[in-house]
């Protein structure tokens, strides 16, 4: 899973981000920024601070799609996300992102998101793992 997540964007298969607002009303976007940070957080650059941004700081529940038709690999992983505006873990993240979408960021104003994982799931909606203690 790592390594697939980690090369995401370098195979043409960019994870979807999903978001809603306290409301429900739904968000979603490709990211092709995102990448493993920890065993258990994925986390991304968001650079273009829009309504997925404005659901995550008001409903920190998300979820991440990877799928991988040519490998038969497909992810959903459900988390709760924090913003990092500012500080170490935005700078670690900032660093571990694919260069081409930094340059889509050329002045470098976006903020990491992590993504503390709670579930994940293959696409018939099958837990594979899930966070003990959720």
């Amino acid at each position: 899973m790592k390594t697939a997540i980690d090369n995401a964007l370098a195979t043409n298969f960019p994870c979807v981000v999903a978001t809603a607002s306290p409301e429900g009303h739904p968000g979603i976007g490709y990211r092709g920024s995102v990448l493993v940070f920890e065993d258990d957080t994925l986390a991304y650059w968001e650079r273009t601070m829009r309504t997925g941004l404005d659901h995550i700081e008001a409903n920190p529940l998300i979820v991440i799609m990877y799928r991988n038709p040519v490998r038969r690999q497909a992810w959903k992983f459900f988390g709760r996300a924090t913003v990092h505006r500012k500080g170490n873990i935005r700078k670690r993240v900032m660093n571990r992102v694919a260069p081409q979408e930094l340059e889509r960021d050329p002045d470098r104003t976006g903020y990491a998101v992590t993504v503390k994982i709670d579930s994940i799931e293959l696409m018939n909606g099958e837990i594979i793992q899930t966070r003990q203690n959720n």
